[in-house]
């Protein structure tokens, strides 16, 4: 298991790839052996896509991480954590099973909105906000828990946290630096279409901290499918070449290569995302194959 700073000090002159997967709804460790498949550095185990009942992030992440015999190894891993459901007690003690299990990269984020119907059947909890989980996380990196209490081991999490572009840029570059002061380590962002949002974002990250970012962050592409789930607002030219025929795939690695052009050297590969939840990981590793080729 390798920490996404080393593994981005010591990345030479590749980009560093993470590539977003679901855990399965099922108990069924062998959906790891698709994970271990695909050309990433890291997989980014999601938690609870669409609201859903899935395997846990952590139980996701460390099977895949470990190395079960397969064919393929396990691979190094992320994964996300929302304080949307569990209180400071919980997510605490889940922290410490993650780190039992030998997990080091974990990506804060706020988790997706419980819609009306949900609200029927459940609440959120939301003890935390996003920045506050980061600090609270360091904190015990340090060896200190949410009650002020010496642990009787320190973790030893990098800690990741979100940026959302399609949010506005000059409020996601202020919320950065906020996250960033809290302990952020890196940050993921959602999916990117123009070079020039990353300047921007950059940019206005500057004016805001007095100086440039100092942590790596990968910059989300999704790979696009006609009738799939999208996130961000896809220019209209992305849409018409979609739609007249060209393969997501080589759409997403023509945006990758401009990314690269503008000096981003760190992404976060969205495979395309059906109807119904389900992924298309080959659309993502024909993705990756043609980058890494």
């Amino acid at each position: 298991m390798a920490k996404i700073t080393d593994l981005y000090a010591n990345k030479g002159s590749r980009p560093l790839i993470a590539v977003d997967f679901s855990p399965p709804r099922s108990g069924d460790p062998a959906f790891a052996e698709a994970a271990r498949t695909l050309d990433a550095d890291l997989v980014c185990v999601a938690y609870s896509p669409g609201r859903s009942v899935r395997m846990d992030s952590v139980a996701a992440a460390a099977t895949i991480n470990r190395d079960a015999g397969n064919r393929h190894a396990g691979k190094d891993v992320i994964f996300n954590l929302s304080p949307r459901d569990m209180n400071k007690l919980a997510l605490q003690m889940h922290l410490l099973g993650a780190q039992a299990l030998g997990l080091e990269n974990v990506l804060v984020l706020k988790g997706d909105e419980f819609s009306e119907k949900d609200l029927a059947r459940l609440q959120s909890v939301d003890d935390y906000q996003p920045t506050e989980l980061v600090a609270a996380i360091k904190e015990m990196n340090q060896g200190v828990d949410f009650k002020g209490l010496k642990l009787a081991a320190p973790t030893d999490f990098c800690v990741g946290a979100t940026a959302d572009f399609s949010k506005g840029i000059e409020s996601e570059a202020r919320l950065a630096v906020r996250k960033t002061v809290a302990g952020a380590d890196f940050l993921v962002t959602q999916s990117v279409y123009d070079p020039a949002h990353v300047a921007e974002f950059a940019r206005q990250y500057q004016a805001a901290a007095g100086h440039p970012i100092g942590i790596p962050v990968l910059y989300g592409v999704q790979v696009l499918v006609q009738g799939g789930l999208v996130f961000g607002n896809v220019p209209e030219s992305m849409r018409d070449d979609l739609e007249g025929g060209r393969p997501g795939p080589e759409i997403a690695v023509e945006l990758l290569h401009s990314l690269m052009d503008a000096g981003c050297d760190a992404f976060y590969v969205i495979p395309p995302i059906l109807k119904g939840g389900a992924r298309d990981y080959e659309a993502a590793q024909k993705t990756l194959a043609a980058l890494r080729g």
